[in-house]
């Protein structure tokens, strides 16, 4: 596949320091340095292989939640995958990130937690949560039941730190604004997990650039609410699960330098990008829809 590259300005000429990125399409050619902002339509493993070693500072991703949504994207992952092929897949990942992290480079992994299908093929849209329907759902994986819950963050996590990575943080995101369930028999979910990973024993955390309450160094619930998300008349907008504003600011504040680059392999809707572009610092985003690029670009443009 050849490489397609547009350097094009972002923002209008009246706005200081227009910022400029590359678009490009994974192949076999790499950028030797990060000197600008890259968003790179393709596979996330694939695309690691074109950045320069030890070029990025930290990263905060999102990747595709197992059996909980359809993106409607070719060689995506959760939807129809076995769950050890999902875990396998995020693994074999971040074993390319490795690379391209800097030696003091961080990652904040948030992941949330499913159910077993009971062995349905499908899911059938909530009423309280229309996106949640899925024509193709993945089987209930050995070992567990119907209605189990999988404890899927956890399971990557280990894997993550059998695969070498520091395990250094579990952050409970408790969302006050969480989504209702259409649930009689546990409780309604309203939490995310965020693990914070190192490359290394050492690495840059900043412990001031974002104070707990009371002045208290930070703690590890961080109550963040959803956000709404602003609809254009096209729809372009229409990404079924936004990671909010403030959360990226946070995790990018505490562990991104000025100077520094900050990566997400499964950008999705770009908040990391857009977060990243707020604190000045340069970005790569990659995503495997096309039409979550462009979406990721009209973002930007605004």
């Amino acid at each position: 596949m050849t490489i397609n590259v547009v350097a094009a300005p972002l923002f209008q000429q009246d706005r200081p320091q227009p910022v400029r990125h590359v678009r490009a399409m994974a192949s076999d050619r790499a950028f030797h340095t990060i000197e600008q902002s890259i968003l790179i339509c393709g596979d996330a493993t694939r695309a690691m292989g074109l950045l320069p070693s030890g070029s990025v500072q930290t990263v905060l991703t999102s990747p595709p939640y197992w059996s909980l949504r359809d993106y409607r994207a070719e060689d995506q992952i959760g939807r129809d995958d076995d769950l050890q092929d999902y875990i396998n897949s995020v693994v074999t990942m971040f074993a390319a990130l490795r690379r391209v992290l800097r030696d003091d480079g961080t990652v904040w992994l948030n992941i949330g937690d499913a159910f077993t299908s009971g062995n349905r093929r499908y899911r059938a849209p909530d009423r309280k949560n229309r996106a949640r329907a899925m024509g193709v759902r993945p089987p209930t994986p050995d070992g567990l039941k119907a209605k189990d819950l999988i404890g899927l963050p956890w399971r990557l996590a280990f894997a993550l730190q059998h695969d070498g990575w520091w395990l250094r943080s579990e952050v409970i995101w408790y969302k006050t604004n969480a989504h209702p369930e259409s649930v009689r028999d546990r409780p309604t979910k309203a939490h995310e997990t965020i693990f914070l990973l190192s490359k290394s024993q050492d690495y840059h955390y900043d412990v001031h650039a974002v104070p707990g309450s009371g002045g208290r160094r930070l703690r590890t619930v961080w109550t963040i609410p959803t956000e709404p998300v602003k609809r254009s008349d096209d729809h372009a907008d229409d990404h079924p699960a936004m990671m909010p504003m403030s959360l990226a600011i946070r995790c990018l504040s505490i562990t991104g330098r000025s100077n520094g680059v900050v990566l997400d392999p499964y950008a999705g809707a770009g908040t990391t990008l857009l977060a990243a572009e707020q604190l000045g610092q340069r970005w790569v985003g990659v995503e495997i829809k096309s039409s979550f690029v462009d979406l990721i670009e009209q973002r930007l443009a605004r």
